[in-house]
């Protein structure tokens, strides 16, 4: 798989390298946020694409591993963006399968790093898929299993990498 400069994603709340917004942050555990899943749009997928995944990972969390804020996959080819807050509905609305996040939910978690840490990054990744449904995969799948099971399968990804840092 090859990072194609044609395949792009993009949100109107937050540009690549640049903060998420409190709307997107999470809501609980000390967060004060809306989790707000952002708005994502999506173009430039290589021929052959029958599908979409997406996955936020926070490499940054104390946890040795990162922290997964959404995974979701088996987004039909037919489907380019996500309205705001479609992480709050199954399968985003648009018949997707969401998988289980680190927070052990099937929805959007928004970003909540610890008090007093640096801006965290939380990676943003769409990925163009050469198959119309992952197999064997439902929403009990981790990140980790979504990534094993799609390798095979992954043509292209796209990536913006978003900010946070809890208010003081």
């Amino acid at each position: 798989m090859e990072k194609q400069s044609t395949f792009t994603v993009t949100s109107s709340v937050f540009a690549d390298g640049q903060p998420i917004p409190q709307s997107a942050a999470f809501h609980g555990m000390g967060c004060t946020g809306d989790n707000q899943s952002p708005d994502l749009r999506w173009s430039g997928a290589p021929a052959g694409t029958k599908s979409y995944a997406l996955t936020i990972w926070d490499p940054d969390a104390p946890t040795g591993v990162g922290f997964v804020h959404w995974v979701l996959f088996n987004i039909p080819a037919s489907v380019a963006s996500l309205d705001a807050g479609a992480g709050g509905q199954k399968g985003a609305n648009v018949g997707a399968t969401p998988g289980t996040s680190d927070f052990g939910m099937t929805e959007y978690g928004g970003p909540c790093p610890p008090p007093g840490d640096p801006p965290h990054h939380y990676h943003l990744v769409v990925y163009a898929l050469g198959v119309e449904k992952l197999d064997g995969l439902d929403h009990t799948t981790s990140y980790a299993k979504f990534k094993f099971m799609s390798r095979e399968h992954v043509l292209a990804s796209a990536e913006i990498v978003g900010t946070y840092a809890r208010p003081s």
